[in-house]
């Protein structure tokens, strides 16, 4: 094989990372790329997202991004307030992060991004899709001959010979679990005692209440906040939508814990969680329909040893799982594939060389994992320091909101700080792939150990 552009991609999952990943690997030429989902179609659903700029950067190189803007609400501001009172604790403009950072930071709808995504895989004739089809099982991880069983909902079970297996099939990823049992390594999926409702009201709904729809017609991101819970709410959709998504502790899950990550709630439930809070979230919350409660458990996992092993590297949710506080769970995917298609079409001797491979996936994970592990303790924290009840901290987390209306000055919450802003935002993830992976390969391939390990072949024979 003398050209990288001949090597098979192999995709399982067709959520935001799995999308991202056939799209980038099309994008960089790649011929074969093939993406393997348990679901019979992709029907898009879910609530907002916040796509950030260096979201957008991606998305912008991919061309997809102009038809997801189109819908997006580009926000100038964010307003962060008392949920009892609704007294306001700090705001800060944001009218220049276009300027800033090259790309603006929007709200859309999660259909939108995922739909955008998807449209741009369908106009690459490299990419076929294999839909009501699961992972059952990896029977070689390579590097010399990769190998992974795919089972079809309605048909016998077959074996797919692959060069480049990529795991973006989410929390439960079931390519992660047969990576952990090949390494004898445990991982298993962790409570993070939280949960969030996800609400999306329509104009129609508001359109009779002025001070509901200055909320709606305002280019801003809003979060209530108390102890232990929030609520974040901003304007989606060309602004048809007025979206809010809450963190609560989990008690409903907790209470049936074989139920699934998302369960039918409680109107009554949802309203007595956030009963102290102010009379315009009130309003709000008791607009949505009886029986249209939904709550989806917030899960993670313990910090994996290694996202390779030979030819197979999980990507997203899959090893990196976040709390949503930071608003960067999608966008980690996102940049999760545009780097590994650049690592992969990097690797010396355009894939021919397996061990080659191995190693320059093992760029990927050196190139992504500290930062993806900053921005989930990021996440982390800010919750925490949100969530304070009375006392001296939540005195001191106020002194600092006050404080902060200095403009430029750190923020407790970590999504409106400016510091952490232009940490997130300015980044270029494939600039940094394409400055490093030399340096990082050649490192790899002299034998230099990071974390205990030199490639995928090393982690398997220290486990």
């Amino acid at each position: 094989m003398s050209d990288y552009r001949d090597l098979r991609i192999s995709v399982i999952g067709a959520g935001m990372g799995g999308l991202a990943c056939a799209l980038a690997f099309a994008k960089k030429g790649f011929k074969h790329v093939d993406v393997y989902e348990t679901a019979s179609n992709l029907g898009f659903v879910g609530a907002g997202i916040q796509l950030a700029p260096n979201m957008v950067r991606v998305l912008d190189r991919w061309g997809c991004w102009d038809s997801i803007g189109a819908e997006a609400t580009d926000i100038k501001a964010s307003s962060i307030r008392e949920g009892a009172t609704n007294r306001e604790l700090v705001h800060v403009e944001m009218p220049d992060i276009a300027e800033k950072y090259g790309y603006p930071h929007c709200t859309g709808h999660r259909a939108s991004l995922a739909g955008g995504l998807y449209e741009g895989c369908k106009k690459e004739p490299a990419i076929t899709f294999h839909f009501s089809t699961s992972l059952a099982g990896i029977p070689s991880f390579g590097p010399d001959k990769t190998v992974f069983t795919a089972q079809p909902r309605h048909g016998e079970a077959y074996e797919v010979e692959t060069d480049v297996l990529l795991g973006a099939d989410g929390i439960k990823s079931a390519v992660r679990s047969a990576l952990l049992r090949e390494l004898d390594i445990s991982a298993e999926v962790e409570d993070t005692g939280q949960a969030a409702y996800r609400i999306m009201l329509t104009r129609e709904q508001m359109k009779h209440d002025p001070e509901l729809l200055e909320l709606l017609d305002a280019d801003c991101a809003l979060r209530w906040i108390g102890e232990k819970r929030h609520i974040v709410a901003y304007p989606i959709s060309n602004k048809t939508i007025y979206n809010l998504s809450t963190c609560q502790p989990d008690v409903n899950f907790t209470i049936a814990p074989n139920s699934t990550y998302t369960t039918r709630g409680s109107k009554s439930a949802m309203l007595k969680v956030y009963a102290d809070f102010g009379p315009i979230v009130q309003k709000m919350l008791n607009m949505v329909p009886e029986g249209e409660v939904c709550e989806w458990k917030l899960r993670s996992h313990a910090p994996l040893d290694t996202w390779i092993l030979g030819a197979v590297a999980l990507v997203g949710d899959a090893c990196h799982p976040t709390l949503p506080h930071l608003s960067q769970g999608a966008a980690m995917a996102i940049e999760d594939a545009a780097v590994l298609a650049e690592v992969v079409a990097a690797a010396p001797r355009a894939g021919a060389d397996r061990a080659a491979l191995s190693r320059a996936l093992k760029v990927y994970e050196l190139l992504r994992k500290d930062r993806t592990t900053l921005l989930v303790d990021l996440a982390a924290s800010s919750a925490r320091t949100l969530h304070l009840g009375e006392g001296k901290a939540k005195e001191e987390r106020d002194r600092q909101f006050l404080n902060a209306k200095k403009r430029g000055t750190p923020i407790p919450d970590k999504w409106a700080s400016p510091e952490i802003q232009h940490m997130i935002y300015s980044y270029d993830c494939v600039a940094e792939a394409r400055d490093k992976f030399d340096g990082l390969y050649a490192e790899l391939a002299n034998g230099a150990a990071t974390n205990g390990h030199a490639n995928g072949d090393a982690n398997r024979a220290a486990a």
